[in-house]
């Protein structure tokens, strides 16, 4: 079995709820609801900047072809040319094939929204790697326009951690349109 995969026992699917399957401890006074729990632990994070798993960026790499990373720092950029914070890839053009993996606090819908634009325009294929957050407004006002949208099985390592992402991913295409001459 896959490890990053979350391995539920048996005693876990037969109870009657969540709480019965929690140890007692978890249960005593003075600690937060499960409720609580789950949406500190979906809802929150130290950083929004999830370092793209070399691996996983790879393969999409040798399918794609990538010549910008429209969302990085010095440290997890994955292409040759890259913008950081400093340069503002909100602010630059995108051309080419590129890789975005963008921040995923409030600001994501800015990048979905000009990867979405510049693909239109057929300046650039964007490939984005974002939480799979189907509640979203952008989720609905911009990936739904996508080309193509990938579910990501299991949850990823973002950035070397031991531990999986605490939320499920998808892969996110909007490929150059090409203009038609009439």
């Amino acid at each position: 079995m896959d490890s990053s995969v979350p391995n539920f026992s048996t005693s876990y699917i037969e109870s009657q709820s969540v709480q019965q399957a929690l140890p007692l401890e978890i249960l005593s006074e003075g600690v937060p609801s499960l409720t609580e729990r789950l949406r500190l632990v979906h809802f929150r994070s130290e950083t929004c900047e999830w370092a793209t798993p070399q691996g996983f960026f790879d393969s999409l790499h040798t399918e794609f072809g990538f010549v910008l990373d429209v969302c990085a720092t010095r440290e997890n950029a994955k292409c040759e040319k890259f913008f950081t914070k400093i340069e503002d890839g909100l602010t630059q053009p995108w051309e080419g094939v590129c890789w975005c993996n963008p921040p995923y606090g409030r600001e994501i819908k800015y990048w979905i929204e000009k990867a979405m634009h510049t693909a239109k325009a057929g300046d650039a294929t964007v490939v984005c790697l974002v939480p799979a957050r189907t509640d979203t407004h952008w989720w609905h006002d911009f990936v739904s326009q996508a080309d193509e949208v990938r579910f990501v099985k299991g949850r990823l390592k973002f950035g070397g951690h031991t531990n999986s992402a605490p939320f499920p991913s998808a892969v996110v295409v909007f490929r150059a349109q090409k203009s038609v001459i009439s």
